[in-house]
């Protein structure tokens, strides 16, 4: 929802530090934030599309649960050719959406979070491509998730929607390439848990994807990504307001903003690098170093703040946690015999993308990615991108990225 107004002046406990020192915050000045920053289907629809992919059936889901009547919402850009051999598929991260390309305005909070890389003359170029991104099931910005009407009561599911893969989030988005007329991608591309939609589109569907691009991703996630997502959802759910995930009908500044600005602030701190950081930030101030009171800030407080309130003005607590769960549970090898044998599935040609400093996907699980797939024969491209930005390079390094993906794109092109 495009609401805007104020938080409430959030408690902070403390037990532990000295006698006398402030237990709030003074009050923001800000407009309080609404309960969900998510978008509800009285919300302008922007430039989505939406499709029923699972109508006349139960959806079941990899460990158990069951949906019905699921709807996908996405954007298109560029057009499909005769032959339906030009479409690119990309798969947004953990707060993204299907806006990739285009402007912000009435259903979009925020430009298209890959505007330099999706566009005419850009290097997945839409006069040559037909480009897809769905909002991806359990999502907030219109495809079916915990914001959605549970058939049982009429209410939103909250809490109760189901724990999803990122499988069962793939095989939603080969119905709507059904639905699409799309019966293989030229390239299916992504990072971060985009990369991992990517990877089990190749390994779920090897005959649909003809083309692989996975950038600062992972085969499986690591016990690092698993402890800091942890971190993250405990502080969302441990906002009172955060209600048992039953908050929608709260009024503005009484939803779980405060512990969804806490998860992202945590989030970007290992999203960025210390270089990164440093170099902008050091130990600069947003208040007066010689009148510095409990509540002042650094700069680098300021940012994460300004990150924290961006996030819950676009985005759903319930979402973040269902999706950052999703995201553990990614583990290309479950069931299928192991890593290497899962890898041996993926038999299209692969560019596998490192960022020289990201802590959180480190270079060293692109490195075994590569390492597999070269093992069992596929064919594989590696290249690193050269940044102090950390986890977010793949989101602001589009000198470096954009070729890389534009010639690897282009020359799968020309072998069709």
């Amino acid at each position: 929802m495009s609401h805007s107004f104020p938080e409430s002046a959030p408690v902070f406990y403390t037990a532990h530090m000295s006698e006398g020192y402030p237990q709030q915050r003074p009050p923001s000045a800000l407009p309080p934030i609404a309960p969900t920053g998510g978008w509800w289907p009285t919300d302008p629809p922007g430039h989505r599309r939406f499709a029923q992919v699972c109508s006349n059936r139960c959806f079941v889901l990899e460990f158990g649960g069951v949906l019905d009547n699921i709807t996908l919402a996405y954007e298109t850009w560029g057009e499909l050719d005769a032959g339906g051999t030009n479409a690119v598929l990309v798969c947004h991260a953990l707060t993204g959406d299907s806006h990739a390309a285009g402007v912000s305005g009435p259903g979009h909070a925020t430009d298209g979070w890959w505007n330099d890389m999706v566009g005419p003359g850009k290097p997945l170029d839409t006069n040559r491509y037909f480009v897809v991104c769905v909002n991806v099931l359990g999502g907030c910005q219109g495809s079916t998730g915990p914001m959605s009407t549970h058939q049982g009561d009429s209410k939103p599911y909250g809490a109760r929607f189901p724990l999803i893969s990122i499988r069962d989030i793939v095989r939603t988005q080969a119905m709507l390439a059904d639905h699409l007329g799309v019966s293989t991608w030229m390239a299916v591309v992504g990072g971060s848990m985009g990369g991992m939609q990517a990877l089990e589109w190749a390994a779920m569907y090897p005959r649909r994807v003809s083309s692989l691009v996975c950038i600062a991703t992972s085969a499986r996630a690591s016990a690092q990504q698993i402890a800091w997502s942890q971190t993250g959802r405990l502080a969302i759910i441990n906002d009172p307001n955060w209600n048992g995930g039953d908050y929608y009908d709260a009024a503005a500044g009484e939803g779980p903003h405060e512990g969804l600005m806490l998860a992202r602030r945590i989030a970007q701190i290992h999203y960025r690098s210390d270089a990164s950081l440093e170099r902008r930030f050091s130990r600069a101030t947003k208040d007066a170093l010689d009148h510095f009171q409990p509540w002042d800030q650094f700069q680098v407080e300021s940012y994460l703040d300004h990150h924290g309130r961006k996030l819950a003005q676009r985005f759903d607590a319930n979402s973040y946690l269902v999706l950052n769960r999703a995201m553990d549970m990614h583990d290309l090898g479950r069931g299928r015999g192991g890593l290497g044998a899962a890898l041996a599935r993926i038999t299209c040609p692969t560019l596998v993308v490192s960022i020289d400093s990201d802590d959180l996907y480190t270079p060293r699980q692109q490195e075994e990615l590569r390492d597999g797939l070269q093992a069992v024969g596929t064919p594989t491209e590696y290249e690193v991108i050269n940044s102090i930005h950390g986890h977010d390079g793949f989101l602001i390094e589009f000198d470096q990225l954009g070729p890389m993906v534009d010639d690897f794109v282009t020359d799968h092109f020309k072998m069709r």
